[in-house]
């Protein structure tokens, strides 16, 4: 399986270690009056979908990044990859002006 790097381009998937859901990158609030619960979810659960889905993998080969990566499990095929860095980054929406 090839892994289109967003720097350094197609990656064979050896050069990876697979995390897991790149929800993880979503935290709970440790100061919502539900962090017990959110965070045992967070810790304990993992969804185990059918299709396409957004996962992480370290670069341990390679250049040690982050990668959020889209595949669909059920072909493996590899539909994109960004950076976690920027995927991570909250979408800016910009106000219509008056």
């Amino acid at each position: 399986m090839l892994i289109p790097h967003p720097l350094l381009g197609l990656r064979d998937a050896e050069e990876f270690v697979y995390l897991g859901d790149a929800s993880l990158m979503q935290r709970p609030d440790p100061d919502s009056p539900t962090a017990l619960t959110d965070f045992c979810d967070y810790v304990f659960l993992r969804d185990n979908p059918a299709g396409v889905h957004r996962e992480l993998w370290f670069h341990e080969q390679g250049d040690r990044s982050w990668l959020v990566v889209t595949r669909n499990t059920l072909t493996h095929e590899i539909l994109g990859a960004e950076l976690a860095t920027d995927a991570a980054r909250p979408t800016v929406t910009q106000e219509p002006s008056a």
